[in-house]
Parts: structure tokens; C-alpha cells; sequence
């Protein structure tokens, strides 16, 4: 008898192969059998109708603190996800000597957007080197798998110090150092290295994250310890200036290394590269040998604007300063008083010092490329649902229209504004990056940018518009389970998960596809010491199975702990590995 039957669903098995009807067994954590009228199980979940596909693998986050402290490892868990890499874009807590927590604490909220207090709050700190911080990883059980990348910042701060973060050149010698740490964080069981090098990321203080004007000396030095490891992933957020050549070393580290360098490719203003010229200098480096992988979002990366959100439209007008202090009961009765109302629209904005002053001045007005956000939104939105559009069918200014929104539900209203990857006001430029070998889905930030960005959810998103609600071309189911499960387990060396067949891990998500629905984002203060952070919540997950434990029920928390911390590349199971 199995230890659990998933009876007469439709499997979506994550190969990219057709659909089809079958049992699916559970004995010991892994799937047993696949089949037609597979023996009884000690639990049964009838399904008929229903989708069985695997969980999802999750390549791009940064739960690298909440992971510490956190069983749940929501919002990620909430969208089928039951593998999760984090110590993305070159930031994370180890290695970390004494002296140094409040900088890398300063560090992450500064380029992720996570409450400083709550990390401070939430850490225990009982590690300082990479390998003593996975044993702290090791302790706590979750819903989830994790697996890290070695951070070049903590790496860079360690080895350092001062010069460190202050993007100094290294020496030889201190290059050294910083490989043989990579190296011993590899071995230890990190699945790769990250790295930062984009003016987008600074610390709370306003620095750049250390590694941002790395040379190439310094970048394939590092990455050699993978080489000497024989394993790992190279991962990057790169600006792609053009005299940076990066394309060129990414190639080099690749075909010196045999391993997949993989970095972020994006519509964004602060790349010289224009995402068409970034795909094509990959492959040029591809075609010669490399193994160079683009990750692609699934959607705009959308900051999402609220009163007490990060950001909002009207945060560099002098009547915000007069009230950003108060408590938000307090807030929300002078931002009700029509008086205040007046006075706050009637004023200019006075803006910062900043090199990102032209963000700064499409957040604070940018009507035509921001979106009023409601139940049932559509993230690939038209100029009809833009602010501009919205305002004037309502004979009013944006600014007051915008005003308005932010205001409704006290002061709970929301606004899209999708700083990355749309460009063209659609997501058409997706589609065939979508279909192509050499990008993966990712890029979702779970766990980060809590005041600003709720792109956890993505999973869920690729699904309910990219294969059912999609008005332009879609995709298949097949492929996009494929896309977000086997695809991103293979590229970090996790051959044990991402498919349904006999030997693999059950980990598992049965969806009723036809209802599947993301709900409105709202703000939650549960972090530690009331940290704020952006939630998204999904129907249509019947269940989430992990290691045959199941850790969701209609969509609710099951209080099971199956995850672990991963440890190396997983290889396939013996019966898949003959073949």
C-alpha cells in the first residue's frame, strides 16, 4: 500500500510532453509509480479534472534572512513554489564577521528592499564563515527546499573590509582569498557565486554594492573556484555597459569553467544594451562554446505604489514630509481632510540629489506609464487603464485622480508602475524569449523588495495570463509547467526534482486550472519588529505537496516542515539516469 495516491488527475508530468490522465504514488517522500489504476494507498486525493504538475523551482530570491527565521517562506510557498534559490544579485549574510552585520544588514535593505529592523529583529548571527552559515540554514525545517549562492558583497566586505565597500581594486592576493572563500562555500554545499553591477543597487546609505566596478580579473578569479569545484552557477545583475564588454568574460568564465554563467536580461534604463542586443551578444558567446543563460521575468517589474508602500506618486511633496512620521491612523485623517488634499496637490515636488533623478521624476508624475490597480488586474495593461487615460474620462487631473485612488478603501489603494520590461506597453517581446533554450524563466525577488514589488506570485501569473487569459499569443501549459519547474531545477544542477515520473521527488502542485486567480496585493506588517511587506495570494492551488508532505490545502498552511536546505547539484534518480 502507497503512502499517499494522487488519484486520476491530469498530469502535466514538467518534460514538455503531452498531457495525460494517471495515478500518481507516494512512498517515502518520492514518486513511485505514474500510472492507470495504481493500488491503494493510506491517503487518497481524488482529482479527477484537476492539473498535476510539479512545484515549482524558483531560481532568483532572497529569502537569505528570512529563511533563518521563517518555517512558512511565504509569499513564495503561497504560488506552488517548493524550491527556491537565494543570495542573488551578489547580497546575503555570509561570510560575516562581528563587526559587519549592521552593514549587510544595511546592504540587503538597501538593494532588496527589506525592513532593516526586521532583519536585525529576525537574525541570530550564529555564524560568521559561508559554511557555518548553511549548518544555521540546516537547523530549521521548512515548506520549502533552499538552496544559495555565495554573495560577492559579504565575500568582498570579509576579505577587504573597508576597501571592500568601497569598490576598491582588489590585489592579487585578496583575489585569492576571495576565490578560496567561493570555493569552500561551494564545497560546502552552495549551488554558486552572485554578484551585483548595477547603479540600481546600493545600500541604505546610498553605496554601491561592493563588486559593482569589479574588473574582469577579479570576476573570473572568483568564478574559478567553481571551476576547481567542478559545479556551480554564475549569476549576475548587470547595467551591460557597453565598454564593460561583458558578454566577452561571461564567455570566457564559461568556456574555461564549463559551467552556466546566467544574468538578468531586461528592458530596463539603466542597461546600454537594449534587450534584443543582449540576447544576441549571448548567443554569439554561446555559439563559440559558452554556456551563457538569460533570465527573464514573466511580466513588467512592477513597483507597486500605496500610501504606505516604499514609494508613491506624492513622497517628494512638502505636505508628505509633515505627516511620513506620524502614526498611520493619523496619516490617513489628514490625508482624508480635504483641506490637506488641497494643499498637497497644489505643491511642486522638490526632489533629491540623485543619479536615478529621471525615475525619481516618473514615479512623482509619470501619469502615462502608470496604472490604477484593482481587483482582478490585468498586468498587461492598456493605455485605457493608465492614470492619464483614467483621469481624464473622469474630468479631473491625474494628480488628483491619483490622489483619489491611493485614498480608497482608507487608504488602501494601489498603483502599478512597471519600471522594467515595458517598454512598449505589452508583453509581446516575451514570447518568443518564452519558447527559446537559452533563457529560464526567473527573477520573481520573493522575499525582497517588500514595500514595492510583489512578483512572488509569478508561478501563479505565468499560468493564469501567459497560458489561459492571455489576449495576445500564448503559451501551452505543458511548456510553461516545463518553463518553471524542470528548466530551472536542471540549470542549477537539481536533476532530482522538476518532473513526475517514478524516483523523483514528489514534490507536487494540483491546480484547477479554471479557477486560478491572483487576489489584490495589500501591505502586511508580520515581519519581525513590524516589518512592512507586499503579499500576494492565489486561488485555484487544491493542493502543494513537498517531499510527500502536503504543506498548502486550499491555499491554506498545513503547519508541515518537509523542506530542507539543499546542499550541492541532486543527481537524477538511478531509474532515469540508465535510461
Amino acid at each position: 500500500m502507497h503512502d499517499l495516491v494522487i488519484r486520476g488527475g491530469t498530469v502535466v508530468d514538467g518534460t514538455g510532453a503531452a498531457k495525460f490522465v494517471a495515478d500518481v504514488a507516494i512512498d517515502g517522500g518520492l514518486i513511485t509509480a505514474v500510472g492507470p489504476d495504481l493500488p491503494k494507498g493510506k491517503q487518497e486525493i481524488d482529482v479527477a479534472g484537476k492539473i498535476v504538475a510539479p512545484g515549482w523551482v524558483d531560481i532568483h530570491t532572497h529569502y537569505d534572512g528570512q529563511a533563518t527565521w521563517d518555517q512558512e517562506m511565504a509569499p513564495s510557498s503561497w504560488h506552488g513554489v517548493t524550491t527556491v534559490i537565494m543570495g542573488n544579485c551578489g547580497v546575503g549574510f555570509a561570510p560575516a564577521k562581528p563587526d559587519k552585520h549592521d552593514w549587510l544588514i544595511g546592504l540587503m535593505e538597501g538593494v532588496e528592499d527589506i525592513p532593516g529592523t526586521a532583519l536585525a529583529e529576525g537574525m541570530t548571527w550564529n555564524w560568521e564563515t559561508f559554511p557555518e552559515y548553511l549548518d544555521e540554514l540546516e537547523r530549521l525545517p521548512r515548506t520549502i527546499d533552499i538552496g544559495t549562492h555565495v554573495p560577492h558583497g559579504a565575500v568582498r566586505a570579509y576579505v577587504m573590509d573597508e576597501r571592500g565597500a568601497r569598490n576598491d581594486t582588489p590585489t592579487e592576493h585578496e583575489i585569492a582569498r576571495m576565490s578560496a572563500i567561493v570555493e569552500d562555500g561551494l564545497r560546502a554545499g552552495a549551488l554558486g557565486f552572485s554578484t551585483s553591477r548595477t547603479i540600481l543597487h546600493k545600500s541604505v546609505d546610498g553605496e554601491l554594492v561592493p563588486g559593482t566596478n569589479a574588473t574582469k580579473e577579479e570576476l573570473i578569479g572568483i568564478g574559478r573556484a567553481m571551476g576547481r569545484v567542478g559545479y556551480g552557477v554564475f549569476e549576475m545583475a548587470s547595467d551591460l555597459k557597453r565598454d564593460w564588454n561583458e558578454f566577452a568574460w561571461m564567455g570566457d568564465l564559461s568556456r574555461e569553467t564549463g559551467l552556466p554563467v546566467t544574468f538578468a536580461a531586461l528592458q530596463s534604463i539603466a542597461k546600454e544594451l537594449p534587450l534584443d542586443e543582449q540576447i544576441a551578444e549571448m548567443r554569439i558567446q554561446n555559439a563559440k562554446g559558452a554556456n551563457i543563460v538569460a533570465q527573464i521575468a514573466l511580466r513588467g517589474n512592477g513597483i507597486v505604489m500605496a500610501w504606505q508602500a516604499t514609494l508613491h506618486p506624492f513622497r517628494f511633496r512638502p505636505a508628505w514630509r509633515e505627516i511620513v512620521n506620524l502614526p498611520w491612523d493619523q496619516q490617513l485623517a489628514r490625508l482624508k481632510d480635504p483641506s490637506f488634499k488641497q494643499k498637497m496637490l497644489a505643491q511642486e515636488n522638490q526632489f533629491p540629489k540623485s543619479d536615478l533623478i529621471g525615475l525619481i521624476t516618473v514615479i512623482a508624475g509619470g501619469w502615462s506609464v502608470q496604472y490604477a490597480m484593482g481587483p482582478g488586474f490585468d498586468y498587461e495593461p492598456t493605455q485605457a487603464d493608465t492614470i492619464k487615460a483614467r483621469a481624464q474620462a473622469a474630468g479631473v487631473s491625474p494628480e488628483e485622480y491619483a490622489y483619489d485612488l491611493l485614498t480608497q478603501e482608507d487608504g488602501k489603494g494601489l498603483i502599478y508602475f512597471p519600471i522594467l520590461n515595458y517598454a512598449d506597453g505589452n508583453l509581446n517581446f516575451l514570447e518568443a524569449l518564452q519558447k527559446a533554450d537559452d533563457t529560464v524563466n526567473s527573477l520573481s525577488d520573493g522575499g525582497a523588495h517588500c514595500g514595492s514589488i510583489c512578483d512572488a506570485a509569478s508561478p501563479t501569473f505565468l499560468l493564469q495570463h501567459w497560458v489561459r487569459d492571455r489576449k495576445g499569443a500564448r503559451i501551452s501549459l505543458e511548456h510553461a509547467v516545463k518553463r518553471q519547474c524542470r528548466d530551472t531545477a536542471l540549470l542549477y544542477g537539481l536533476s532530482d526534482r522538476g518532473v513526475i515520473a517514478p524516483g523523483y521527488l514528489a514534490d507536487i502542485n494540483v491546480i484547477d486550472i479554471d479557477k486560478l486567480k491572483l487576489g489584490k496585493p495589500w501591505l502586511a506588517f508580520d515581519l519581525p519588529a513590524g516589518g512592512k511587506r507586499l503579499l500576494q495570494k492565489a486561488e485555484g492551488y487544491v493542493c502543494t505537496i513537498k517531499s510527500g508532505e502536503v504543506t498548502f490545502k486550499d491555499g491554506l498552511y498545513q503547519g508541515v516542515h518537509p523542506g530542507r536546505l539543499i546542499r550541492g547539484p541532486q543527481r537524477a534518480p538511478m531509474t532515469m539516469a540508465a535510461e
